[in-house]
């Protein structure tokens, strides 16, 4: 099949959050399927220096229409890498910014003409360089290309067969503008219902993309089913149980080949399952790192690599850090986010520089130190869609302690000591003393070495590679094409 990934990040080009992670690698996972993939991206800033030589454009010029002016876009060859083309919508008085959503203050006040233009040029630039069975789209950046296709070129005799398929990474972001967007876009008013893009008298561009697209995905299993309710459909569960036929959770997969304490370039040691030796030197090596050379051995380490956000759960640690602190344990952190509580985590590292320490930044090695060196890995999102930490920490031996909410409930399974199965600590709810007590079940169950060693192991096995998740895609790129045909 030909799929037309359109998205707003995709690594290596340009990454905020696990949408580029998602993009970047289940496109070459699909082309080993025997499918021609093609990822489109705006062309902003970051992405130059990924590009090799002068600046080829495979289309010179598209004109994109607005109600009392014309904008005009280039599409920039980016080369194929491993497999997968890629395209770039350069034009540079939307994209060529120093963010791609938006500053510190704020959001760009004119993303909806930024991200209306994009999808548009996606569109046209596909007439002319191959349009797709399957336009694949992701969240609310490139919904609108649902809504131009269904709308705009609902008559176009090339692009009427081209199914689509909307993953929703995040329910939470769903980019919401004044209703003149719709004139703004030269869309119908008709389109402004609450059946279709209307939402609290707001155009709701991940709203239309929900109601225009084939088949709807998201990123697990039990993400699926709590977006369908009002706890977590952030306004949108009702238009998602009208759909609830078409919605399927699909976990993430992680890229092994990044993501392997065995071959990890950024660690002190390598190890694997059978030989877990290296571990300790990694622990030595991350306590270093952040200045806690002096905590025993038998002291666990409990590893965070997070945004510090109220959605990932860290108020619930600030109500416990006294008592944790109190514990026999240390906790390295790195990360950004909340200004709130990135004070939280300043003031706990220096009220308690013994055990705790955290770094106020985001830096990939480290990242992978603090998988690869922590005993626990800390993870009490109030809502996670996926979450690909909790997958890494598997993999490097670092058990998982989290909240039974979306991927983090499909991935991570309760200890079981007694007939040694499972793969981590989770809780429910969101009471902290909740958070704490399954803290004190993972502390007790590190004392027992022999023990400790099989849950470990138990997740070291596991293996969420993008192979299966790629097949379950391709299924329902399938299911929706045939619903074109």
């Amino acid at each position: 099949m030909k799929i037309v990934f359109a998205a707003s990040e995709c690594v290596p080009f340009a990454k905020t959050g696990g949408l580029a992670d998602v993009v970047g690698a289940l496109g070459p996972e699909l082309v080993k399927l025997g499918h021609e993939v093609t990822v489109y991206l705006p062309f902003y800033p970051r992405v130059r220096p990924h590009i090799q030589g002068e600046l080829k454009y495979v289309v010179r010029s598209i004109t994109i229409p607005f109600p009392h002016y014309n904008r005009f876009a280039g599409i920039v060859d980016g080369g194929k890498r491993e497999g997968v083309q890629h395209y770039f919508v350069d034009c540079p008085e939307m994209f060529a910014r120093p963010e791609l959503y938006g500053t510190r203050e704020g959001d760009y006040p004119d993303n909806a003409e930024r991200f209306g233009l994009y999808c548009r040029a996606v569109l046209e630039a596909t007439k002319q360089l191959g349009v797709p069975d399957v336009f694949h789209i992701h969240d609310w950046q490139a919904s609108p290309l649902a809504i131009f296709l269904r709308n705009v070129y609902a008559a176009d005799p090339i692009l009427r067969k081209a199914a689509v398929v909307l993953t929703i990474h995040n329910a939470a972001y769903q980019g919401t503008f004044l209703p003149q967007t719709t004139e703004q876009l030269l869309l119908p008013w008709e389109i402004f219902t609450m059946d279709k893009v209307e939402q609290f008298d707001r155009f709701n561009f991940l709203k239309g993309g929900v109601v225009y697209s084939d088949i709807l995905t998201t990123v697990s299993r039990k993400y699926a089913e709590e977006i369908q309710t009002p706890e977590f459909g952030e306004n949108l569960d009702t238009v998602l149980r009208a759909r609830s036929g078409d919605l399927r959770g699909i976990l993430n997969g992680v890229d092994y080949e990044k993501w392997n304490p065995a071959t990890d370039a950024n660690l002190a040691a390598h190890y694997s399952a059978d030989d877990l030796a290296g571990k300790a030197a990694c622990r030595a090596d991350l306590l270093r790192a952040f200045g806690l050379g002096n905590v025993e051995r038998t002291t666990p380490v409990i590893g965070i690599v997070s945004r510090f956000a109220t959605q990932k759960g860290f108020d619930l640690v600030a109500q416990i850090a006294g008592q944790l602190s109190d514990r026999e344990v240390a906790v390295v952190a790195v990360g950004t986010g909340e200004p709130v509580l990135e004070k939280f985590f300043r003031d706990w590292a220096f009220w308690h520089r013994g055990n705790v320490a955290a770094k106020i930044t985001y830096d990939d090695a480290l990242a992978h130190k603090i998988e690869a060196g922590s005993d626990m890995f800390l993870m009490p999102s109030k809502y996670e869609p996926c979450g690909l930490n909790q997958i890494y920490s598997l993999k490097y031996g670092t058990v998982p302690i989290v909240r039974a909410t979306g991927g983090l409930d499909d991935t991570i399974e309760e200890w079981n000591a007694e007939k040694a199965t499972g793969t981590g600590f989770k809780f429910h709810g969101l009471d902290p003393l909740d958070l704490l007590a399954a803290i004190d079940r993972a502390l007790s169950a590190f004392r027992d070495k022999e023990s400790w060693t099989q849950l470990m192991r138990n997740g070291m096995a596991r293996n969420y590679s993008w192979r299966q998740p790629a097949r379950e895609y391709a299924a329902v790129y399938q299911e929706a094409s045939r619903r074109r045909a």
